[in-house]
């Protein structure tokens, strides 16, 4: 799964690294990112790579109320043509969501120590997702945007932390995966299943990062512990 991550690039670098035509939000770093926190995400909005920002926790839209988010955070592509709460978005929305890395957390004698997974190179990579706006009957007009992270089997590195992992899209599918008009499901499994990057790696971070209110940098420091790594 996906539970936690990590965005610290500022718009001028997201743009060096994807594909963005328009910006409708402003960026900031986040050295800490929860579930329901608004999250940046690349969608394709009137023949445009747009940067915006959505609630992380997928409320579709015929939803009675957002709080169905919470448990949404993540959709597992083997059911995601097929479950009613994400085959809409994602044969119609599909959107990009930077990261620098996310953490997870190994379970080494009992103890749970969390780690930093990131590219070998630390550059920033983008989740594949899905969007959809829910709108409020009282109040149409405030919709909610929000959206969820894909996650697939694990495997490299990550099978050592955990049995599922998130996404993460090749940059050679970036416009693929953005575009409303494609909508071959088996293409799009193909970006999910074999054009995936699954060369990750790993380092044992503070157990600072428990506590989703602390957000710095020092959250992603290589950090000294009991086990090897």
């Amino acid at each position: 799964m996906c539970g936690r991550f990590v965005g610290y690039r500022n718009l001028e670098e997201l743009r060096q690294h994807f594909p963005i035509d328009v910006a409708d939000c402003e960026v900031a770093a986040s050295y800490n990112v929860a579930p329901t926190q608004q999250v940046l995400a690349i969608v394709r909005r009137d023949n445009l790579n747009v940067l915006d920002r959505f609630h992380w926790g997928l409320v579709p839209f015929w939803a009675r109320e957002t709080a169905i988010g919470h448990k949404m955070i993540n959709a597992r592509s083997e059911t995601i043509a097929s479950k009613p709460s994400f085959r809409n978005a994602f044969i119609k929305r599909r959107c990009l969501i930077p990261a620098d890395g996310f953490f997870e957390w190994k379970t080494i004698k009992g103890k749970k120590q969390p780690v930093f997974v990131t590219l070998p190179d630390e550059t920033p990579f983008a989740f594949a997702g899905l969007w959809e706006t829910w709108q409020n009957r009282k109040e149409p007009e405030a919709p909610y945007r929000s959206c969820t992270i894909i996650t697939r089997e694990a495997e490299g590195a990550v099978r050592e932390i955990h049995h599922r992992m998130p996404v993460i899209v090749s940059p050679a599918a970036y416009q693929t995966w953005l575009a409303p008009e494609n909508r071959d499901t088996t293409h799009l499994r193909d970006i999910i299943t074999r054009q995936a990057i699954t060369d990750l790696v790993f380092r044992p971070v503070s157990t600072q990062v428990n506590n989703p209110r602390t957000n710095q940098p020092s959250n992603i420091r290589h950090v000294q512990t009991e086990f090897d790594f």
